[in-house]
């Protein structure tokens, strides 16, 4: 069987061979929170008193794209203390081991992921990538469900997702415009490639139930910002137009919920798809 949500390369054939191509303008979200990303990729840059906090680095193709959008906002990557990642996908760990050569910033991988990169490395899919070259890298610290990090001013707590890969982490972050305190969510995972009978059978894995039970969780976080990794979810590329005339594109206090029960919805239709039993509303339990 080939699912229609399987991982299809060709459609990443333009980030492959002319990453260029998907250049985005990197730009202030709100306060202290930054866009660094792709048209395609998402990577979130977070100001704070003792440095810099970088939220996934991106495709390894799209290294030179990310270098290049912290230096176009006047900021310095060799400042970064910390590069947290919200999954350990090939397409979220591309240019952590430069920024960290760089830098010499702490990186952040959640702590089943980090489990995952020593027992089942194939599970980052790197092979995915094309030709980029790409190792899995050891993580300093093993992010834990709960664990809270402070950075001046700013706190970094971490909520364990897991589903699309088993270390995914939500994280939510304060963040200031120097008046206002909001609060950022950023997702850790939401592509329903790896839950898909193709991956579940060539993988030997089933994270469905999960899945299912993290959107739940995430349905109770209160979160005035929503931020995907990966610029589809939030429509990072429509707001961005519209910051020249509303400078408050990206705050919807609504969005981070309205996400999650479309999330569920198309995962339901998923396992409806692929003629699977649908999934209760009793923490994932299987109904008929």
């Amino acid at each position: 069987m080939v699912s229609p949500y399987a991982y299809q390369a060709e459609n990443l054939k333009t980030m492959f061979e002319r990453p260029y191509e998907l250049k985005l303008p990197a730009v202030r979200v709100f306060g202290n929170l930054y866009f660094v990303g792709n048209s395609d990729g998402a990577s979130w840059l977070v100001e704070t008193e003792v440095g810099l906090l970088l939220f996934d680095t991106n495709y390894p193709t799209a290294d030179a794209l990310l270098l290049n959008s912290i230096w176009s906002l006047g900021f310095d990557p060799r400042k970064t203390v910390a590069i947290f990642h919200t999954h350990g996908h090939f397409d979220h760990f591309g240019a952590t081991d430069l920024i960290k050569n760089l830098s010499g910033a702490k990186t952040y991988l959640g702590i089943e992921d980090a489990r995952m990169f020593r027992e089942r490395p194939e599970l980052a899919l790197i092979h995915d990538g094309q030709e980029a070259y790409l190792e899995v890298f050891i993580p300093d610290v093993e992010v834990e469900d709960g664990a809270v990090f402070t950075f001046g001013t700013t706190i970094v707590r971490a909520a364990s997702c897991p589903g699309h890969c088993p270390g995914a982490t939500n994280y939510f972050i304060t963040v200031s415009d120097g008046t206002r305190v909001l609060t950022a969510g950023l997702h850790g995972g939401a592509g329903l490639n790896t839950l898909c009978v193709d991956f579940r059978e060539k993988y030997g894995v089933d994270w469905r139930p999960d899945f299912y039970a993290s959107i739940q969780k995430a349905k109770q976080e209160k979160v005035d910002i929503f931020l995907g990794n990966h610029t589809g979810q939030n429509h990072t590329v429509e707001k961005i137009n519209r910051l020249l005339q509303n400078p408050m594109a990206f705050v919807d206090p609504g969005e981070w919920l309205r996400f999650h029960e479309e999330l569920e919805r198309r995962f339901l239709q998923m396992c409806a798809e692929e003629g699977e039993p649908e999934w209760g509303q009793n923490n994932g339990d299987i109904t008929i």
